[in-house]
């Protein structure tokens, strides 16, 4: 077992339309470690603007630190919107005051430039359809992307993706993004979109792509100066159950799993 001395405790955020369930495979791993984790559920504030979860974050963190005596650095794992809440406390509501002492962020599928999906719910010629092929899957049933405020923040030309482009990112913090791609064209990937993942193009227009996780595209992802891992690392591994590697279930991801468990074993020393 590979474990720290002084463990750096780990903050878990989750997804939109998600719950801490996510991190039911990932939690036991840590426990393994002797890695102290705290999760952040606010599942309770729906309906909430994402500045608003951001600031609940930011206490939530706060009462951690009181409670368990910890004033040093941690470690944030997030999966989907769930980094853009993050990254908005870090870098906007934060910024150069770094209150905040976060030395990595380890990012699941994160739509780091927005979402391409959100963008395309909103879409009045194709958003109805998008809605219908991802519903009871990633979308309630009656959902409406216009009275969506965590989706309409997420939309790229948002406000508040605004904000986190002209920020950019801390210096202080490591950044690594784990995303996923479906390297065999495999339709089980995702089989709402035969495999593929919507991408919404510069001009405008959207195109279908398997270059992403079946909701968000790699292009949703990048971010400059943060490193990213495409998994899975074989493609073999979709050979067996490639829907592992879907958005939806990549927390959960075995794979996901041991990359994040040792990115915090290993610290954010960088390794290239």
């Amino acid at each position: 077992m590979t474990m720290h001395s002084q463990p750096t405790p780990v903050l878990l955020v989750h997804g939109w339309k998600s719950h801490p369930g996510i991190w039911n495979r990932l939690t036991p791993r840590l426990n393994e470690e002797g890695i102290p984790f705290w999760s952040f559920d606010y599942t309770s504030l729906n309906g909430a603007s994402m500045e608003k979860i951001a600031g609940a974050l930011r206490d939530y963190t706060a009462t951690q630190r009181e409670e368990q005596g910890y004033v040093g650095s941690i470690d944030v794992v997030c999966h989907s919107i769930g980094s853009c809440i993050t990254r908005y406390l870090l870098e906007v509501m934060d910024g150069s005051a770094r209150h905040e002492s976060v030395r990595q962020l380890i990012a699941i599928g994160p739509p780091n430039n927005g979402s391409s999906l959100a963008e395309l719910f909103c879409d009045p010629v194709i958003g109805p359809g998008i809605t219908d092929r991802l519903c009871g899957t990633f979308v309630p049933r009656n959902f409406d992307p216009a009275a969506d405020v965590i989706v309409q923040a997420c939309r790229p030309g948002s406000a508040t993706m605004t904000s986190l482009r002209e920020v950019g990112i801390r210096p202080d913090i490591r950044y690594r993004l784990l995303c996923a791609e479906n390297i065999t064209h495999t339709p089980a990937f995702f089989p709402c979109f035969e495999g593929k993942t919507c991408e919404l193009q510069p001009n405008g227009s959207w195109s279908m792509t398997y270059n992403g996780d079946g909701i968000v595209p790699l292009a949703d992802s990048l971010l400059p100066g943060a490193d990213i891992e495409i998994l899975p690392a074989d493609p073999e591994t979709l050979e067996g159950d490639a829907g592992q590697y879907c958005h939806i279930r990549l927390p959960r991801a075995p794979e996901v799993v041991e990359r994040v468990v040792d990115c915090l074993c290993h610290g954010p020393a960088n390794t290239g």
